[in-house]
């Protein structure tokens, strides 16, 4: 039999994996703008909590922060709802996941914004706030779109190491592709074939994002002098 019978699974086990990627960038790109901007602001406050997030965040292990967030949290609401007399919250590993790799590559996306909007020359906010517009109506007019063209390479370098740290939310009981590669290799005795296929499977993703991430470049260089097509 192909694959032993885990083929249904292992296709769902990817798609929990894509599911969990995408939700955690989208989670990583919030976090990472807010960040990004509270860093570049002229508030002392704002600046020191933004720089404390993401250096916080990049000196701890992926791993740590994930057994941290997932464990520590799950004991407090324990202990929270003996003493409240309710029943047992358990926290769901797919919306821990989420969570918890937004919450970290927010901090990496937060450099890579924070880069990009440097790049941006000050005279065209400048012309934005004397033609009499906000500062809302300065960001997203002017700033984002053209920061999209000096961060897109970083994003997509960031999201490819977001797509493969998925893999670390098995170790919290998640059936993405690798718990499942996992199961299946133990039960089979053959845990080479399934890490392999696991392996193939993230090449697979990692291939498309690049495709995706060579349209959007082409696309937000378009209309700029020396850029590759």
């Amino acid at each position: 039999m192909l694959l032993y019978g885990y083929g249904p699974q292992l296709l769902a086990g990817t798609w929990e994996t894509i599911k969990l990627a995408v939700l955690s960038l989208l989670v990583s790109l919030v976090l990472g703008l807010v960040a990004a901007l509270m860093k570049l602001s002229h508030t002392s406050l704002l600046r020191w909590v933004g720089g404390l997030y993401t250096t916080l965040i990049r000196g701890v292990p992926d791993l740590v922060l994930l057994m941290l967030f997932f464990f520590s949290l799950q004991i407090w609401l324990n202990e929270l709802t003996d003493w409240l007399e309710w029943d047992m919250i358990e926290i769901d590993p797919f919306g821990a996941g989420v969570v918890t790799l937004g919450f970290i590559y927010g901090a990496y996306f937060a450099e890579t914004f924070r880069g990009a909007l440097m790049a941006i020359p000050k005279g065209q906010m400048e012309a934005g706030k004397a033609c009499g517009w906000s500062a809302w109506q300065v960001l997203h007019r002017i700033q984002i779109p053209q920061m999209m063209r000096y961060a897109l390479p970083g994003l997509g370098n960031n999201w490819q190491i977001l797509l493969k740290s998925t893999a670390l939310v098995s170790l919290i009981g998640l059936s993405d592709v690798v718990k499942i590669a996992q199961n299946a290799g133990n039960a089979t005795f053959n845990s080479f074939l399934f890490v392999g296929i696991t392996a193939l499977i993230y090449l697979g993703l990692t291939a498309v994002s690049n495709i995706g991430l060579g349209y959007l470049e082409r696309r937000y260089n378009i209309g700029v002098k020396g850029a590759q097509f």
